[in-house]
């Protein structure tokens, strides 16, 4: 048997169950797999375990800090990451070690928006509340809200919040966005979107959707300062990173009456902790980091990133991928 040309680390939890479909070509491509057992994604510490073994990795969202980084390099050539965020990967280190990072963009904008859509029905209608009381013998009839009698504002216009926009404007509701950077006129006209300060669009909202990458400037852009400003009925929902929020400020809102409620989706911690005040809440809905939750997009994802590690690394990309 020839010897493999490359070794891939695969810790992408969404590729894993659906490696026996793509195994065989990859190793008749002169690859050879070595699969960890992943629960949501790998510490460092568990990285750099196989530091130095391997030349490539299809990844989830795994600490590749600048320590890993170090360890692995130089022979890691590619880290391709299953998905659109990059954020637990440390750009300026892989640069640095001419690692390169590929990515699949506007990869789940229209799951992720559909599910920002549903929060907001699910509150606004108070629909598992109502299921509730009825199966434990309660005939409440709880007063719920229009969409188009409500304010959404959006932290981040771009893809996802251009799409989450859309759809809340099909519904009738009144539009706010804010952004660090300029928005195009044109669609801000077309959707009759209000730009504006967060303190303005926190101070007016009744629902404020996260939507925004997780940098520098969003890091905890949520904390005890910006929950001051909120109106006491506002539900927050964030779909985009989990320490765009600060996480015990969100509890402590929530639990003093400061915020109606939130929906959330992604966390500081993940999975997130079963002793976490939030799952004994009865104003939250908890979603296992799942909006990106679509077959064709997943379909796509596993095809592009495949195609990303084998490009970065030189292989030709057979036209069965």
């Amino acid at each position: 048997m020839d010897k493999p040309l490359f070794t891939i680390l695969i810790s992408a939890p969404y590729m894993i169950p659906v490696l026996p479909r793509f195994r065989p070509l990859l190793e008749g491509l002169g690859l050879q797999l070595i699969v960890p057992d992943v629960h949501e994604r790998l510490s460092e510490a568990e990285l750099l375990r196989y530091a130095g073994q391997f030349d490539g990795t299809i990844s989830g969202d795994d600490k590749y800090t600048s320590r890993v980084l170090e360890a692995c390099a130089p022979r890691l050539k590619v880290i391709s990451k299953w998905g659109t965020g990059i954020d637990s990967i440390d750009r300026h280190a892989a640069d640095r070690l001419g690692i390169k990072v590929c990515n699949t963009p506007n990869a789940f904008t229209l799951p992720v928006a559909d599910t920002v859509l549903g929060f907001m029905l699910t509150f606004s209608r108070h629909i598992p509340w109502m299921d509730r009381a009825i199966k434990t013998g309660q005939w409440e009839k709880i007063p719920s809200y229009s969409l188009s009698e409500l304010t959404l504002g959006v932290v981040g216009v771009g893809r996802i919040g251009k799409a989450v926009i859309r759809r809340a404007r099909a519904f009738g509701m009144h539009l706010l966005g804010n952004d660090i950077s300029p928005i195009d006129p044109v669609f801000l006209s077309k959707n009759e979107v209000e730009m504006t300060s967060l303190p303005e669009l926190l101070s007016r909202a009744d629902f404020v959707s996260l939507n925004c990458d997780l940098n520098p400037t969003s890091y905890h852009l949520i904390n005890s300062q910006t929950l001051a400003q909120v109106k006491p009925s506002a539900i927050f929902i964030n779909t985009s990173r989990g320490p765009v929020i600060d996480e015990p400020a969100l509890i402590e809102a929530l639990q003093s009456g400061r915020l109606a409620g939130a929906a959330l989706d992604v966390y500081e911690d993940e999975p997130l902790p079963r002793i976490s005040p939030l799952t004994k809440m009865d104003n939250v809905l908890l979603a296992p980091h799942n909006a990106n939750s679509s077959p064709k997009a997943w379909e796509k994802v596993h095809q592009n990133t495949i195609n990303n590690l084998l490009d970065a690394l030189g292989i030709p990309i057979p036209e069965e991928v």
